[in-house]
């Protein structure tokens, strides 16, 4: 049952994930996706190009072949090509998530400790869920805060504002509402 309730949550807070990005994204106009901070810096359309890399790479095939493809070419997911266009950083960030999602669907609690590989080291479905996990919420972490900075004063915060905390309804536990599946507060 616990082990039920574990992929429910993983799925719920990769959703989560998921939101909380396409909502910072949708305030940056897609020209400046590919804008960066400084030459050694990594822009929006990077970002979303790696995660997608490591996406297709670690959920096809999850339960049966190594998290690291053959044919993947990571140190490409970190240069912009002519070809890529804001529509076409974000067709592969949506077949990404697409294959996480389908690849976590049919997981039952008997696979969480089955093992699978990455890049050779031995995993438990579940740490290879947690490893990609805190992967995704550190590259979300950086797409929230250069969206926050390309979007200036125009952004709309993606949680509860600064200096609203107060405002926030508390339900009767005394604990603030909990988020939803966007990452929005309850209530």
């Amino acid at each position: 049952m616990h082990e039920q309730h574990y992929l429910q949550d993983a799925v719920l807070q990769l959703r989560k994930l998921k939101a909380q990005a396409d909502r910072a994204l949708g305030q940056v106009r897609e020209e400046d996706w590919f804008k960066t901070l400084d030459p050694a810096s990594n822009s929006i359309a990077v970002i979303m190009k790696h995660v997608a890399g490591n996406m297709r790479s670690r959920w096809t095939d999850f339960l049966t072949s190594d998290g690291e493809k053959p044919d993947r070419n990571r140190d490409a997911e970190f240069v912009i090509e002519p070809s890529d266009t804001g529509q076409s950083v974000r067709d592969r960030w949506e077949a990404g998530w697409r294959l996480v999602f389908e690849a976590l669907a049919p997981l039952g609690s008997d696979d969480l400790m089955r093992s699978v590989t990455v890049r050779g080291e031995r995993h438990s479905v579940t740490e290879a869920i947690n490893r990609q996990m805190t992967h995704y919420a550190a590259h979300v972490g950086q797409i929230v805060l250069l969206a926050k900075h390309l979007a200036g004063p125009g952004w709309t915060s993606l949680s509860i504002p600064r200096g609203e905390s107060r405002q926030v309804d508390v339900g009767k536990s005394g604990e603030p509402h909990s988020l939803d599946a966007e990452g929005r507060p309850r209530g």
